[in-house]
């Protein structure tokens, strides 16, 4: 009943699930000091960060779980710093809308807090956490970022004691979350009118910004909206989302996704509530897309369509479909890309093999996902509070139908 193509789904269903089944009867073993090192074999754990229990299995956490329990141990953290690969995919999974994001985080902050592997991890480490470091509360984990900032602070007191040995770039991060932290402090204690003033400074840059950005200035209106972030108090939450989403489009179309996604991350962790700012969404799908992490900008742009989907935009409640169709290509190519059978596919010529059912960035595709900015408009969760008269919250998305043509799509055509 139903074919080859149902058939085809049960099969990746049982798959995947046995797959989650025999990852937490491992975990179960990892519980156990003296079996951690059969279970810590570098071609295993290796593989870890990408077993998943996809769109199926989406509460197990699989490979992320069973990493955390490692972790948690010191046995296991050795191994694990070890390979420089799963460092990198922690960092991947803490920077996404991976419902275990919060394991990753923990795997993150356990390997700085452990002096033997703290130097082996720490500048991967220290990017990904800087970003995170605005988090008030991820499920049941409260006070995340606190949690967060603590531990780098100790990444730096240890630093005078010898036990790590931090790079300029690494220092020059915890420093500048440190700092921003004391402004906070600063900012409760200064006076409403010195930080109206900060606001609206900050607004008159952001607006600058916004016109170089309109004029096809990006890399100028890249620099203005890093100068609005330093003027904009630290306490303006919803402006600094904006500047955030702003900066992380710029980097975008200058082809630098790892920026792209620093700033995203920083408006969706800024962002009330977590995770759910859409433009950041949908700019940091397509980054993770641009660096060919299929997972992340697959869980990136799914919750994005569902922001679509619930919003009380009335420009969008006019419209029949309020999915737009370059989020629903880009789920389908990551839902491609990520497919539990894709490896095999390939190598036996399967028909999900590379470009198969064409490709989002095909020639004749008129729409592509860098054409978004007035399509994913979809509400105004970033609104001013300073009060600006921008329509938008982003007033850098404005006119964008006279931008498309000028250097969207060049830019992806270049190198």
């Amino acid at each position: 009943m139903g074919g080859v193509e149902m058939e085809s789904r049960k099969a990746e269903e049982w798959a995947s699930q046995l797959q989650c089944w025999s990852l937490q009867l491992i975990n179960c073993f990892a519980f156990k000091p003296e079996f951690l090192p059969s279970v810590c074999k570098p071609e295993f754990l290796i593989k870890l960060p990408g077993m998943w229990g996809g769109l199926v299995n989406e509460n197990s956490p699989a490979g992320i779980g069973l990493l955390r329990t490692i972790c948690h141990h010191k046995l296991g953290r050795g191994p694990v710093a070890s390979c420089p690969g799963i460092i990198e995919a922690l960092c991947n999974i803490a920077q996404s809308s991976d419902d275990w994001q919060y394991m990753a985080i923990d795997c993150l902050l356990w390997l700085l807090q452990d002096p033997s592997t703290c130097h082996k991890v720490i500048d991967n480490a220290v990017p990904a956490l800087v970003d995170l470091a605005e988090i008030s509360v991820l499920g049941d984990h409260k006070k995340l970022g606190d949690s967060i900032l603590n531990v780098l602070q100790e990444c730096i007191q240890s630093q005078g004691t010898g036990r790590n040995s931090l790079s300029n770039r690494t220092k020059e991060q915890i420093e500048e979350l440190l700092n921003s932290r004391q402004r906070l402090k600063w900012e409760k204690s200064m006076p409403k009118e010195d930080l109206h003033i900060k606001q609206a400074a900050a607004l008159v840059v952001k607006l600058e910004g916004n016109s170089l950005f309109s004029s096809g200035n990006i890399s100028g209106a890249a620099l203005k909206y890093s100068e609005a972030l330093a003027l904009c108090p630290v306490r303006s939450k919803k402006e600094r989302v904006v500047l955030y989403s702003n900066r992380a489009q710029c980097h975008l179309l200058l082809q630098q996704p790892l920026s792209a996604i620093s700033d995203a991350t920083r408006a969706l962790c800024l962002h009330n509530p977590l995770n759910r700012h859409a433009k950041s969404l949908w700019r940091r799908a397509q980054a993770y897309d641009m660096l060919g992490l299929a997972k992340e900008s697959l869980l990136d742009a799914i919750l994005f369509i569902n922001e679509c989907s619930q919003s009380n935009d009335p420009d969008l409640s006019l419209r029949q479909n309020r999915v737009p169709d370059y989020a629903e290509r880009l789920v389908k190519k990551q839902m491609r890309a990520a497919w539990l059978f894709r490896e095999a596919a390939i190598k036996h010529g399967g028909v999900h093999c590379e470009g198969d059912a064409g490709d989002i960035y095909g020639q004749d595709t008129d729409d592509s996902e860098w054409e978004t900015a007035s399509e994913s408009d979809i509400g105004n969760d970033g609104r001013d509070d300073m009060g600006a008269d921008d329509d938008d919250d982003d007033g850098a998305w404005k006119n964008d139908g006279e931008r498309k043509d000028k250097y969207d799509k060049p830019l992806m055509k270049e190198p």
